[in-house]
């Protein structure tokens, strides 16, 4: 039976950035990934062009049940860390906005970068190559495939969650969690659009398309940037970062003028003969002005409202209440919430403190970052964390 220091499964963006790191320290190491093509998730992020990291990235831009886990390792690991590898291979970039950072040309320059690195530490590779299962030895652990069994001192699980379940993504890591008796976050699919319930459904399921500047706020989150209606809800990056804290149960607070002081605008109109949604398609797309007015009954000229139905309608346009009835699932998620309860890992080597050489990285655990690179870069500081210590 093959033996090796370290066996990596799962050959993301995670596993890479581990299997590199223990492999230039010089552990053996063999990188086990089931699917037929190497970081198809990098491939198709960032529209093919790979939002790597974001360069203010922090404890603050994720969540967790237990939110103080990742400082240690993104502290140890930071945006400046992974860009300078990749201002070393050559490969160019440029901030899109809000610190997010893209490749100039495409995504594959990350993934050639990866390769590399594992090259680089004499990573050996078994791809495609199925997990049938996973045994605990006193000397470590014997993986099962079909290609033959192996063993290794340390295993490090980087599988991924469930989210774009077509390019191979599976619930592997959770049951080696429970296998070992390592506790699981309930997984749920995270920055994803919502669904409208029915009734808002028939009044702005026609809208597919439209954009508003808006802020949208729930359970202590606050984002403004684009909303996108569409023919299932809303999305658009202000409803995937929200949908990380909505909870299933309490509405969405959107506020379709930020910035903006509606309530003397609106009492300044007042005497006007126009409709209150002709007034409105100065700040609002028209359509969707029209459609608001009628949901909220104000489908009258301004000055047949009158002063205390204006103030009502000012304090509508900066809380529009939204209950969505669920979410658009995996197919449609960033990431995966939820994962291995980060309170039976170690921040410092994310291994099992139960379990001594199995470790846990990437979107596999129960932390998520925000919409724009953080979760790469949770991918390489985790990464980065455990391949010192494998």
């Amino acid at each position: 039976m093959p033996e090796y220091d370290v066996v990596v499964i799962g050959a993301g963006a995670a596993g890479m950035m581990c299997a590199a790191q223990a492999g230039q320290r010089g552990r053996s190491v063999l990188l086990i990934e089931h699917y037929h093509v190497l970081g198809e998730k990098i491939r198709i992020s960032g529209g093919g062009r790979c939002n790597f990291t974001n360069s203010g990235a922090g404890p603050a831009n994720f969540l967790s049940q237990n939110p103080d886990f990742c400082r240690s390792a993104l502290s140890r690991y930071t945006p400046r860390h992974f860009i300078a590898v990749v201002e070393n291979y050559g490969i160019a970039y440029h901030e899109k906005k809000l610190g997010q950072l893209f490749c100039d040309d495409t995504a594959h320059d990350i993934i050639r970068m990866l390769k590399a690195e594992c090259d680089r530490g004499n990573v050996q590779w078994r791809m495609p190559c199925p997990v049938d299962g996973v045994e605990r030895r006193a000397d470590g652990f014997a993986i099962v495939t079909p290609q033959g069994p192996v063993r290794c001192a340390s295993l490090v699980i980087a599988t991924g969650g469930l989210s774009v379940p077509k390019i191979g993504a599976t619930p592997f890591g959770y049951r080696i969690a429970e296998q070992f008796g390592l506790p699981v976050v309930p997984p749920r699919p995270g920055l994803v659009p919502l669904a409208f319930a029915p009734d808002a459904l028939a009044q702005y399921g026609d809208l597919s398309g439209i954009s508003v500047d808006a802020e949208v706020s729930c359970n202590g989150g606050r984002f403004r940037e684009n909303l996108l209606f569409t023919h299932r809800g809303l999305s658009g990056p202000a409803i995937l970062q929200i949908s990380s804290y909505w909870d299933g149960r309490t509405p969405l607070s959107i506020d379709l003028l930020p910035g903006q002081d509606a309530a003397p605008w609106l009492r300044g109109q007042a005497g006007s003969t126009a409709q209150l949604s002709t007034l409105l398609a100065e700040r609002l797309p028209r359509r969707f002005a029209q459609q608001w007015c009628e949901a909220h009954g104000a489908s009258l000229p301004v000055k047949q409202l009158g002063e205390a139905r204006l103030r009502e309608i000012a304090a509508l346009l900066h809380d529009w209440r939204v209950l969505p009835s669920g979410t658009l699932g995996y197919q449609k998620a960033e990431v995966t919430q939820g994962g291995v309860d980060t309170r039976s890992l170690s921040s410092k080597t994310m291994a099992a403190t139960e379990v001594p050489g199995l470790y846990f990285i990437g979107e596999v655990v129960d932390v998520t970052g925000w919409l724009g690179g953080y979760n790469f870069q949770w991918a390489w500081a985790s990464g980065h964390a455990a391949g010192q210590f494998v």
